[in-house]
């Protein structure tokens, strides 16, 4: 009789250890700034693109007239801009948005720069400096972007 009273006694300790466990399961732990962040991920695709990529570069690029603004493909180009304080040159960029994660090397970014002279606009070079300098103003934009997101 003593061995089924052990047995009995080592199930039900079984039993309210598996109850135990499901319990802690099924309410996550209570980790809040997990679940958040898992929510705001660093791959939000439902524009087909990374989202937080998306809305920084149109936050960057919003004193400039836009041309072409594909979500789904990831793409934004302008049309020429001047500067009013330097009305002799003009550029024109885009933007690629090249993958669903938020990571340096999923955004290119292009330009073109033109200089008047003699009434007619030419084509000259752009700094690379100038092109990095986009970029990381993008990058930095949506990663506070994504910070934000999570609170």
């Amino acid at each position: 009789m003593a061995f089924s009273t052990d047995c009995a006694g080592r199930f039900a300790r079984v039993l309210l250890l598996g109850a135990g466990v499901a319990a802690l399961a099924a309410c996550g732990g209570g980790n809040d700034e997990r679940l958040r962040a898992d929510l705001a991920a660093s791959q939000v695709t439902s524009i087909g693109v990374n989202s937080y990529l998306w809305r920084a570069s149109l936050e960057t690029l919003s004193f400039m007239p836009l041309t072409q603004a594909d979500s789904a493909g990831g793409v934004i180009v302008t049309d020429w801009y001047a500067n009013p304080d330097n009305p002799q040159e003009r550029m024109k960029l885009s933007v690629t948005i090249l993958d669903q994660d938020l990571r340096a090397d999923a955004l290119r970014v292009a330009a073109s720069r033109q200089v008047l002279r003699d009434s007619t606009w030419i084509e000259a070079p752009v700094q690379a400096a100038t092109v990095q300098q986009l970029e990381d103003i993008i990058l930095t934009k949506a990663r506070d972007l994504r910070r934000s997101a999570i609170g």
